[in-house]
C-alpha cells in the first residue's frame, strides 16, 4: 500500500490529468508536463495573511516549506525545486513523488535562507507556523505565498481552499477543479463499498502515539481535523466528541490524552491508529503488557492503518486515507 496508488487514488490522479489537458489526448504526457512559462500575463492573489501578492506569471520554479503545500505542487504537475526535510517527506507521505533532483531546504519551521537564494525561485510556498521573522526574510527575495496548514470550522473546505491558492499561483487550476471532481468521487464510492459491506455509520476514534520512556502519549483527531472531516464524509461518528473536557487546537483539531483517557470513549468505538516504520508503534509493541489498555473493549481489535499516509495532506492523501479506512472496516 505504500508504494503503489490505490485504486481511488488512481482515479483521482487520472480525472486530474484529462481535466487539465481538457483534450482526448495521452493523459500521460499531459501528466509529465510542467506549467507554461510566464504568457506576460500577472497574477495578482490574495494569501492567508490576507497579503496582496503579484507574480509575474504561472510560478514555475517553486519551494515548499510545508508538506501539504508539497503535496498540493505534485498532485498539481508542479515539481518543487526546493522541499523542507525531504527525508521526512518521503517516509510520511506517499501520494506523491518528488522529483530525484529536489533540493533540501532545511527544516519546515526554520529553511535555510542560504540553499533558497540559490534557487533562482518564482514564488515560496509555507505556512505561518515557522520561527519570527522568517517569512519577511524571505521575502525580501522572493514572493512568499501564504497557505494555512488547516481549520477546524471546514477542514476539507480549507484543504479545496489551499489547493485552489496553489493552482492560481501555478496556473493549474483546471487539474484542481479535476482534483475536487475526483475526490468527491472517491468518496461517494468509498461510502458504497461500505454499505455494501454491510458498515454503514459507526463510532471511530483515530489517533496516533509517541512513547517517552515508560510514558505512551496519545493524540486524538478530533472532528475538526482533516482526518475527522473525512471520516464524517464517509458516514462515521468521531468518539473524540463524546469525551468531556478533551480539547482540540483550533487550526489542525489535535488534542492530547493518556490511555487513562481512553476509558472514556464509547464502549462501541473502532479504534484506528497511523503509525510508521521508522517509529516505534506504542499500541503494538507497549500496551499490550498494560492493565488499562487491554481491559478497553476495543483494544484486542485496534487496526493500525497502512503507513505513509499523511494525516494533513491533500486530496491525494484523503483518497489514500478512504481506501483505508473500507479496507479496515469492511
Amino acid at each position: 500500500m505504500r508504494h503503489r496508488a490505490a485504486p481511488a487514488l488512481a482515479t483521482l490522479l487520472a480525472l486530474a490529468a484529462l481535466t487539465a489537458c481538457g483534450t482526448t489526448e495521452d493523459p500521460a504526457e499531459d501528466e509529465e508536463s510542467a506549467p507554461a512559462a510566464s504568457s506576460g500575463e500577472s497574477i495578482t492573489l490574495t494569501d492567508a495573511r490576507g497579503e496582496e501578492i503579484t507574480l509575474d506569471g504561472p510560478a514555475v520554479r517553486v519551494a515548499g516549506t510545508e508538506w501539504n503545500v508539497v503535496e498540493y505542487l505534485v498532485s498539481l504537475g508542479v515539481q518543487p525545486v526546493g522541499v523542507s526535510d525531504v527525508e521526512g517527506f518521503e517516509t510520511w507521505d506517499s501520494a506523491v513523488t518528488l522529483d530525484d533532483g529536489v533540493t533540501d531546504i532545511g527544516t519546515r519551521g526554520e529553511p535555510s535562507m542560504d540553499t533558497l537564494a540559490t534557487l533562482d525561485l518564482d514564488a515560496v510556498f509555507a505556512t505561518d507556523e515557522m520561527v519570527d521573522g522568517a517569512l519577511e526574510q524571505i521575502e525580501e527575495d522572493v514572493p512568499v505565498i501564504v497557505v494555512p496548514g488547516g481549520d477546524v470550522a471546514d477542514p476539507i473546505g480549507t484543504m479545496f481552499d489551499n489547493l485552489d491558492l496553489v493552482a492560481r499561483a501555478t496556473g493549474t487550476e483546471d487539474r484542481a477543479v479535476g482534483m475536487r471532481a475526483a475526490f468527491d468521487e472517491a468518496v461517494a464510492n468509498g461510502r458504497t463499498a461500505l454499505a455494501e459491506a454491510g458498515v454503514e455509520g459507526g463510532t471511530v476514534a483515530f489517533a496516533d502515539g509517541y512513547q517517552t520512556g515508560e510514558t505512551v502519549s496519545i493524540r486524538p483527531f478530533g472532528p475538526g481535523s482533516l482526518i475527522g472531516g473525512v471520516l464524517a464524509e464517509l458516514g462515521f461518528t468521531d468518539a473524540w466528541s463524546s469525551v468531556e473536557g478533551l480539547e482540540f487546537d483550533p487550526v489542525y483539531g489535535l488534542g492530547q490524552t493518556d490511555v487513562e483517557g481512553l476509558t472514556a470513549l464509547p464502549e462501541d468505538t473502532a479504534f484506528w491508529y497511523i503509525g510508521n516504520d521508522s517509529e516505534a508503534d506504542p499500541f503494538s509493541e507497549t500496551l499490550p503488557d498494560n492493565s488499562v489498555w487491554a481491559s478497553l473493549p476495543f483494544s484486542a481489535d485496534a487496526v493500525r492503518l497502512p503507513d505513509s499516509i499523511w494525516m494533513f495532506g491533500g486530496p491525494a492523501s484523503m483518497t489514500q486515507f478512504i481506501d483505508a479506512v473500507v479496507d479496515a472496516a469492511s
